[in-house]
């Protein structure tokens, strides 16, 4: 039970997180920097699986340990899991195509770290404050 909460948790707060950055980085920081790379229409195939294998990440790499050692630990562990998985992907983009912004690479790991730290931290609190944990 524990781990569907922290599953859910991790994925409801990172969803709404992601969600409410993508509407705002959108139009106002990607598109303006990255233009004609992106697609013209959101594709929600890739996205789900996307969220799907990453929020089992974050409860593995980040909410588990967290429950065992404390939430500042799930929060710690989210930071890090969040600036990897973000830098692998900018880096990568940064290093292959011709057209890709430093500073959409610094701005986009920033946000992997903050809003992976926040779920994990939050799943992490769920899961002890229903004393599943």
């Amino acid at each position: 039970m524990k781990w569907i909460v922290a599953y859910l948790a991790a994925g409801l707060s990172f969803g709404l997180l992601d969600a409410l950055w993508l509407r705002w980085a959108g139009p106002n920081l990607y598109r303006p920097a990255l233009g004609e790379l992106l697609a013209p229409a959101f594709r929600i195939a890739p996205a789900a699986v996307f969220y799907l294998l990453y929020i089992a990440g974050m409860v593995w790499f980040a909410v588990r340990p967290g429950l065992d050692q404390g939430v500042p630990f799930a929060v710690l562990n989210g930071a890090l899991l969040g600036a990897l998985c973000y830098a692998t992907y900018d880096l990568t983009n940064q290093a292959t195509l011709k057209v890709w912004s430093g500073q959409i690479s610094a701005i986009d790991i920033a946000w992997g770290a903050a809003a992976t730290a926040l779920a994990s931290g939050i799943a992490a609190l769920a899961v002890r404050k229903l004393g599943i944990g």
